[in-house]
């Protein structure tokens, strides 16, 4: 049996975590973390810690505790900040003897800004990347790109602080971020061409697992609908770059559609937020990470079933205490 802490149980990636873990059929034993001492997803532990922010000095310290006091056997990260502090402290952490559910460190790395992906993209002529600009005024950010055309912060996920720029009034209050903060890129695709991939690298430029869904996007950026899809050419791109920047364990792509090709909004280096849809297809990528970062075993292609999914708002009742 296997101990295995999951950080962010009260967010989506989290508790998705826990749950696809509980429906792989293998025998854990979860110990789940959080900031807040209400969250969710204690529910499908075995054991529950409050952690201190990620950002605090004492992070480490408190993280190296936790596994020392519950046995863990693997730590894995459910929400980017944890990824991005424990990347960041793979040395730290090696000398502890933790192990954690980390991609390739370049890949991480390169993953925390938009601007450095395209320029990656842009150096290797690279058909998936979106043209972005770093500079200019709005005269000449709306004739390179049209109007309207989106600014995009270079540091951010899940769609966040995204301003759609339909007018020079619209632009002006962010002129001063643009390139710093900002990039600016041309609108490509529509909500219903969205994809989201997602991949099992083997560290070497293959893909050991795959799955594919068409997405519809929650306002909080998160999957709300999907469908498997598959498409050899979407295949082909996808192929292409996980040979270019070698990924490590569960990485996600997403891409739009747009003008009979295939353009890539972003990598995350990390498991998704539709971790628990891709599971309920077949596709574990939870499970497949115990028995990588563990045990050194690369995953078979599962048998992927199709299908459609949507997710919508459920409670969780407790009747005979205040509190979990």
């Amino acid at each position: 049996m296997s101990t295995v802490l999951v950080t962010g149980v009260g967010a989506i990636i989290g508790y998705g975590v826990l749950r696809s873990l509980r429906a792989s059929g293998a025998e854990h034993r979860l110990i789940g973390a959080d900031i807040y001492p209400d969250a969710v997803g204690q529910a499908w532990c075995d054991g529950f810690e409050q952690a201190p922010l990620t950002s605090s000095s004492g992070y480490l310290d408190w993280l190296a505790g936790i596994v020392e006091r519950h046995g863990v056997d693997l730590v894995v990260p459910g929400i980017e900040q944890d990824l991005h502090r424990l990347s960041d402290a793979r040395e730290s952490l090696q000398a502890r003897h933790i192990r954690c559910v980390l991609n390739d460190k370049a890949l991480v790395d390169l993953s925390k800004d938009k601007w450095h992906t395209f320029q990656a993209l842009e150096e290797a002529n690279d058909r998936v990347r979106i043209p972005s600009l770093a500079s200019g005024s709005y005269d000449e950010l709306a004739d390179r790109l049209g109007v309207p055309f989106l600014l995009k912060p270079r540091r951010s996920y899940a769609s966040k602080g995204i301003v759609r720029v339909t007018s020079a009034e619209v632009f002006a209050p962010h002129a001063t971020d643009l390139g710093d903060k900002l990039i600016a890129q041309p609108i490509v695709g529509s909500d219903e061409g969205e994809y989201t991939v997602g991949i099992f690298g083997d560290g070497a430029g293959g893909i050991a697992a795959s799955i594919t869904l068409r997405r519809k996007l929650a306002p909080d950026g998160s999957t709300a609908k999907a469908w498997v899809a598959r498409d050899a050419t979407l295949d082909a791109d996808v192929a292409r770059l996980a040979s270019r920047f070698h990924p490590l364990g569960p990485t996600n792509l997403q891409f739009r559609v747009h003008e009979g090709g295939w353009r890539l909004l972003e990598i995350n280096p990390r498991i998704s937020s539709s971790t628990s849809l891709r599971a309920a297809f077949g596709y574990n990528e939870s499970q497949m990470c115990v028995d990588y970062f563990i045990k050194r075993k690369l995953p078979d292609q599962p048998m992927i079933s199709q299908g459609f999914a949507a997710r919508y708002i459920e409670d969780y009742v407790i009747h005979d205490r205040p509190h979990f």
